[in-house]
């Protein structure tokens, strides 16, 4: 895809250039990234950018429907309801796989999520790819006329809001040890929020504080969003203050309902040539002889945790909670991206902001997961080149 750009930068990549390419990254703040970071850019040509946008668009049309919350309160109800849930979310990342159907190349939607993703570092990655590949200038990981600008005030804005910087925090569990903990560092330089760990804040009344270096209690007036309540739930050594489920003095960058509502829960309502076939295992009339073509995925896990791909039939019969799992026919990936040693999957996740007063998102930009395995993942990727997370490359 995009062969002279291609043919170009693997003339010009080299193992020294690359090691030194991340130990620019490292040096930003004395950190190295623990996921992997991929060699390349995935260049995306003219027309499978304007079927991402396509498809794109269609899942947030659905997501604009006036029912939309009737149709998702069953996810709440099996859930965590969080009060003061916004009108609607603002932030989507929709992942496609890069996928062969009938001799032509689809984006086929896998998942999508009403949750913020690493929108920072996929904003610093560009410029660091920049600085040793000059000539891709000519690209951008923008879509539609984005610009750097655009991209960081809109994200300003949504994580921000209305109040000041110091009012502003990123919240996740024990950050330091995430393995998203890169973005955390380029968040609080380029938006100026303190990260901050859910042990940390203080609860008065309704009312969130924090301490801030000087020893200073700081109002918290906006919450960016970082908690999954999967690995929250999982933690009983944590102590905190406050409870997500209570009635709190605090906005949401975020709202932590809309991780919920924009899940694998929706995918058995997509329906069209860039989604896949997906049942949930309550409305399943039988289980299909042909199990091999299918992968046995929890609604509301992440990261892939509890994701069978190798489904049996006893793996169905021995699901208890039948409506928190869905059946989904698997993907032909088609490896589109030329590596120095044989070819690699893509997929592509298209990031999006909609700031609270905006009636539709922005797609904004892109993240994309190289991958030689079976599957998109660490662990299917375990010492392999030419895998990891990047960036997608459009033409301008």
């Amino acid at each position: 895809m995009k062969e002279s750009i291609r043919e170009k930068f693997n003339q010009e990549f080299s193992q020294e250039k690359y090691l030194t390419f991340l130990e620019d990254i490292a040096s930003d703040f004395d950190f190295k990234p623990t996921f992997r970071i991929a060699e390349t850019p995935f260049f995306i040509p003219k027309d499978l950018e304007n079927q991402l946008i396509e498809a794109c668009n269609q899942v947030i049309t659905f997501i604009q429907r006036t029912d939309f919350k009737v149709l998702t309160q069953r996810a709440i109800e099996l859930n965590t309801d969080v009060p003061n849930e916004d009108a609607h979310t603002q932030f989507l990342a929709i992942d496609f796989g890069i996928c062969e159907e009938n001799g032509n190349v689809i984006p086929k939607l896998i998942e999508v999520q009403g949750f913020p993703s690493i929108f920072n570092f996929q904003f610093n990655l560009f410029r660091k790819i920049q600085k040793y590949y000059p000539f891709l200038s000519e690209m951008t990981p923008y879509p539609l006329g984005i610009t750097d600008d655009r991209y960081l005030g809109l994200l300003k804005k949504v994580v921000l809001g209305k109040w000041q910087e110091e009012e502003v925090i990123l919240l996740e569990i024990e950050p330091e040890k995430q393995n998203t903990k890169i973005d955390f560092y380029y968040a609080q330089r380029d938006l100026g929020i303190k990260i901050l760990c859910v042990t940390s804040v203080i609860k008065e009344d309704k009312k969130l504080f924090y301490l801030n270096s000087e020893g200073q209690k700081i109002q918290i007036k906006r919450i960016y969003n970082r908690v999954i309540f999967d690995e929250l739930f999982s933690r009983q050594d944590l102590k905190l203050q406050f409870s997500f489920e209570e009635e709190l003095d605090v906005e949401w960058a975020g709202h932590p309902n809309w991780y919920t509502r924009i899940s694998k829960f929706i995918l058995p309502y997509l329906k069209g040539s860039y989604f896949i076939e997906t049942t949930l295992l309550s409305e399943l009339k039988e289980i299909p002889e042909d199990l091999e073509n299918y992968v046995l995925k929890p609604l509301f896990s992440f990261s892939g945790s509890g994701v069978i791909f190798h489904v049996k039939r006893e793996d169905i019969e021995n699901v208890k909670e039948r409506d928190l799992y869905i059946l989904q026919k698997k993907v032909n990936y088609l490896p589109v991206i030329q590596a120095p040693e044989g070819k690699v999957k893509v997929e592509v996740r298209m990031l999006c902001l909609w700031p609270e007063e905006e009636n539709r998102p922005t797609i904004v930009g892109n993240l994309v997961r190289l991958s030689r395995g079976e599957m998109i993942g660490v662990k299917f990727n375990k010492d392999k080149d030419w895998v990891g997370g990047s960036i997608g490359l459009f033409e301008k």
